[in-house]
């Protein structure tokens, strides 16, 4: 048995997912909040009509909003409704749990064509740079 200190879990690194249709995931503020709390914003969203895959499966309907701290860059919150929304959470979950820079996931190579390339692409919308639109 491991001694090791047991941290509680933050409720903000937590993905909530509502297995409706559309899907529907979220982790972290909602720009409200994240207003609320006293954050100056800055906001990336971006529609899954606008990715290649989306199409093909017939699920353009969508979009992937993401919340950042203007004045750090930290992932503020990440908010996916459309198809398989709760499949693509856990991107958003793991970058939240792991203090990420919205810039970061941006940054990362998204597989082509896949519907998780809409996280990167709202990632690249906050300052104003998604590629497929």
């Amino acid at each position: 048995m491991s001694n090791k200190q047991v941290e509680p879990i933050n409720p903000l690194t937590v993905a909530s997912c509502i297995y409706s249709f559309p899907e529907s995931a979220q982790v972290g503020l909602t720009e409200a909040q994240a207003k609320k709390a006293g954050y100056q914003v800055k906001v990336g969203t971006f529609p899954f009509a606008a990715i290649g895959k989306a199409l093909v499966q017939g699920e353009e309907e969508g979009f992937v909003k993401l919340i950042a701290d203007a004045t750090n860059n930290d992932l503020l919150g990440v908010h996916i409704i459309g198809g398989h929304a709760t499949e693509l959470i856990s991107e958003a979950a793991l970058a939240k749990f792991l203090d990420a820079a919205y810039f970061e996931i941006g940054e990362t190579i998204h597989p082509h064509p896949t519907l998780s390339e809409a996280i990167g692409e709202a990632a690249l919308a906050v300052d104003k740079r998604a590629i497929h639109m």
